[in-house]
């Protein structure tokens, strides 16, 4: 069985800590990411290894087996010792039966971020090490038959803002750099599917489930939105045009003269995209809040009395 040298393969000294070996091996997974390379074998045989590498030296209980395994290594070495009959059997940490390999899938709540996650088969050397467990709650071990891989599906819950879901937004795979497009219309519970998730392929499709945040300005109800409009008392009784924002940028709308405080007016076509309905739209239902002066001058006072006379005698 051939000797692996992680250290080398992430191109770290021996002496290197956690933070020095997390940045070699970010620095290698986007550089050698099957996204970034299609159909390049040996780049992906790069990348298994790197994912191996930090997989045993990311973890202080597999860096110590391995430390002690790589110092007896070398004294075997150095006493001109056969690598053909270096004795395994103490090292071995229990293979996995059968034709089942184990790989590693990076926790998904890194996949927009903190880490370059990828998956892959783990070497012979590495399963008759560690007796092929992968992750520590980093990642999780999940089973590859060696003849007919089994293929499963991850969810990886995404956060938008509504403006984005009216607009369309992009999130990037920090793996790779991939561009993953978010359709128009999508509310919470929507889910935008990713052929071949993060792994090539490999280990299945990814499925970004989108989280829609609040907006302090518009409360959504499927494809409309409800919103409330400020209009001044004089504007109400008398009609007139008020700006009312929208999604898509400010509009004038049209008071009618009487308009009552909390009368809803309805705006067609000014609500959220229809999804995959292109050019559909939902409706903004603005609600009416009359603003009542703070301050009324003599004049303003002595209208409004001879307003209420008027109002009074003709209910009478």
């Amino acid at each position: 069985m051939e000797y692996k040298d992680y250290y080398q393969i992430l191109g770290v000294g021996k002496d290197a800590d956690e933070k020095e070996i997390k940045k070699a091996y970010r620095k290698l997974a986007r550089k050698y990411h099957p996204d970034v390379n299609p159909n390049d074998k040996r780049a992906e045989e790069t990348f298994k290894e790197i994912n191996e590498a930090y997989e045993v030296l990311s973890d202080p209980s597999k860096r110590q087996k391995y430390d002690q395994l790589g110092a007896d290594w070398q004294r075997w070495q150095q006493t001109g010792g056969n690598p053909g009959n270096f004795d395994w059997s103490q090292w071995m940490g229990g293979a996995p039966g059968g034709n089942a390999r184990y790989g590693t899938f990076e926790d998904l709540g890194d996949l927009f971020g903190s880490r370059s996650g990828g998956g892959g088969i783990f070497s012979d050397f590495f399963s008759q090490i560690f007796g092929g467990a992968g992750g520590r709650g980093r990642g999780q071990g999940f089973p590859y038959q060696t003849h007919t891989p089994s293929r499963q599906n991850y969810q990886q819950e995404v956060e938008i803002s509504l403006y984005e879901a009216y607009h369309g937004a992009t999130r990037t795979l920090a793996q790779s750099g991939r561009q993953i497009k978010i359709p128009r219309g999508v509310k919470t519970g929507s889910k935008v599917r990713i052929p071949g998730g993060v792994s090539a392929g490999r280990g299945g499709d990814l499925y970004l489930v989108i989280k829609v945040q609040p907006d302090p300005r518009f409360e959504r109800k499927g494809d409309d939105l409800y919103a409330t409009i400020q209009v001044d008392l004089y504007t109400a009784l008398l009609g007139g045009q008020v700006d009312v924002q929208t999604m898509s940028g400010p509009v004038k709308l049209h008071i009618q003269p009487g308009t009552q405080n909390e009368q809803t007016i309805r705006l067609r076509g000014k609500g959220m995209p229809r999804l995959r309905r292109k050019g559909e739209h939902g409706d903004l239902y603005a609600k009416v809040k009359v603003r009542l002066p703070a301050n009324l001058t003599t004049r303003q006072r002595a209208l409004l009395e001879e307003m209420r006379r008027s109002g009074q005698k003709k209910g009478g």
